[in-house]
C-alpha cells in the first residue's frame, strides 16, 4: 500500500493498525430486548422509554487503538456511536474520537455531538468527589 495514497477506507485502517494492537476488543453485550408494556387495571398502556439505536464505547485502559477498532468496527453496522469516558480518561476518548474523524475522511465519518456532565460519587474513604463525564457521537456524514 502507497504511503501517500490520500483515500483509505475503515479495512485499511484497522489492517495498519492491527498488528499495534496487542488485546482484541471486548465484545459488545447483545442489548437486552425492552420489556412488553404493562397494562394497567384502567386498560392504558404505559409508555416505556425510546432508546435511539446507538452502541457506547466505553474507554478505559486499554490501548487506544482497540478503542478505534471497536468504534470502526461498530460504525460499520450503526449509524451512530457512543465513545464515553469519565475522569482522567477523557483525553483518551477525544483521541480516539479525533484519529477516527481526521483518518477517515475520505470515508466521511464526523462528530455529530458532544455532552459534557458532572457526578457526585463516593470515593472509597466516604467522601463526596466530582467525577467528570464526556460523550462524543460519531456518525457517517
Amino acid at each position: 500500500m502507497s504511503s501517500n495514497k490520500k483515500s483509505k477506507d475503515a479495512e485499511d485502517i484497522l489492517s495498519e493498525f492491527g498488528s499495534r494492537v496487542k488485546s482484541e476488543p471486548t465484545p459488545e453485550p447483545e442489548p437486552t430486548p425492552e420489556p412488553e408494556p404493562e397494562q394497567s387495571s384502567s386498560g392504558t398502556v404505559s409508555s416505556s422509554k425510546v432508546q435511539e439505536e446507538r452502541d457506547v464505547i466505553f474507554v478505559g485502559t486499554k490501548p487506544i487503538m482497540t478503542y478505534v477498532s471497536a468504534t470502526l468496527t461498530q460504525l460499520s453496522t450503526r449509524p451512530v456511536v457512543t465513545i464515553k469516558a469519565r475522569g482522567k480518561r477523557i483525553t483518551q476518548a477525544v483521541d480516539v474520537s479525533q484519529m477516527i474523524v481526521k483518518r477517515m475522511d475520505s470515508v466521511g465519518y464526523v462528530i455529530s455531538d458532544v455532552r459534557i456532565s458532572s457526578s457526585s460519587l463516593t470515593s472509597q474513604d466516604g467522601k463526596q468527589r466530582n467525577v467528570s463525564t464526556m460523550e462524543i457521537d460519531i456518525s457517517k456524514n
